[in-house]
């Protein structure tokens, strides 16, 4: 364990758009419908990177995995499943509608990542 105060204000902006995009710009389709999607990966790995020292490709990797696990998840509505179909916060964390559009934004996200944090710090 350790903190990384970089990562962590890197968190708290992500977390800042996320919102901000879900309540004030929540009318802009494009912003709300794929940009937090791309957003959410991003947010992911520097949440996980504040607090643990992993390796950067295998974590984007793996925050990938998990999103398109999660997408698929939502295919079988499993939030509703789990009961979850009135908590509005949980709804939204999990989602409840599949998208192929969805995943590539994750693809997206990752890819940015990858590309911004991993080979930009290399050139460093």
């Amino acid at each position: 364990m350790r903190f990384d105060l970089k990562y962590f204000i890197l968190t708290i902006s992500l977390f800042m758009s996320e919102v901000l995009i879900a309540t004030v710009f929540k009318n802009i389709f494009l912003l709300r419908a794929y940009f937090g999607d791309v957003l959410v990966v991003i947010l992911m790995y520097t949440f996980i990177l504040t607090f643990f020292k992993l390796n950067k490709t295998k974590l984007v990797c793996w925050i990938f995995v998990f999103a398109c696990l999660i997408e698929f998840l939502q295919y079988y509505h499993f939030a509703e499943i789990l009961g979850f179909n009135n908590n509005v916060i949980a709804m939204i964390v999990l989602g409840n509608s599949f998208s192929w559009i969805d995943m590539i934004c994750y693809a997206i996200g990752s890819l940015s990542t990858w590309l911004i944090d991993i080979k930009l710090n290399k050139i460093k």
